[in-house]
């Protein structure tokens, strides 16, 4: 059974050996060197291709909700993220896949319910046209396991005026060591 845990930690361990912060690990790669990131491991598992799983894979990985919003573009209630209280110092990655997407000094209060961004690591995350409302937006996923995570607004602070609003349950916080 997948341990999302044992994952992060992981993730931050192969940070720490050699590799860099999760965020320098990303930043300045272009989108299709983020599709060649090395792949986290957790222990006792083995490579995970994200392209090569399943409906029913990414069912077992993830919960109901998780799976709901990261692999069938949902939305989760706002408000409802204990993100939204979250004031370390560290990055957010993706819930699906463990790939740092934002780092916590680009975090602002949009007042939204959603967790927001004015700034996303570069390379990791793919954006599409979202034509289900009245008014065509524009949508986030992570650019390694193609999970959902938000949409992007031009109604954000400097120096990006962009707002990345997130669903929390789509992210994991990794605090920096202190």
């Amino acid at each position: 059974m997948f341990d999302r845990r044992l994952f992060l930690l992981s993730a931050t361990a192969l940070a720490a050996c050699g590799r860099g912060s999760p965020s320098q690990a990303q930043s300045g790669a272009s989108a299709e060197a983020a599709n060649d990131t090395p792949r986290i491991v957790a222990m006792g598992e083995a490579e995970i291709d994200y392209a090569a799983l399943t409906e029913a894979d990414w069912r077992a990985r993830l919960t109901e909700a998780e799976f709901r919003v990261l692999r069938q573009e949902g939305t989760e209630r706002p408000g409802s993220s204990p993100l939204l209280e979250e004031s370390r110092t560290g990055t957010y990655v993706c819930a699906g896949c463990a790939l740092p997407l934002f780092r916590s000094e680009t975090k602002f209060e949009s007042g939204t319910g959603w967790p927001s961004f004015y700034d996303h690591i570069e390379g990791a995350i793919d954006t599409k046209a979202d034509y289900r409302l009245w008014t065509p937006r524009t949508e986030y996923h992570c650019v390694r396991c193609k999970g959902h995570q938000g949409h992007v607004f031009e109604d954000g602070p400097p120096p990006t005026g962009e707002r990345w609003c997130n669903n929390g349950i789509a992210l994991e916080f990794v605090p920096d060591e202190a």
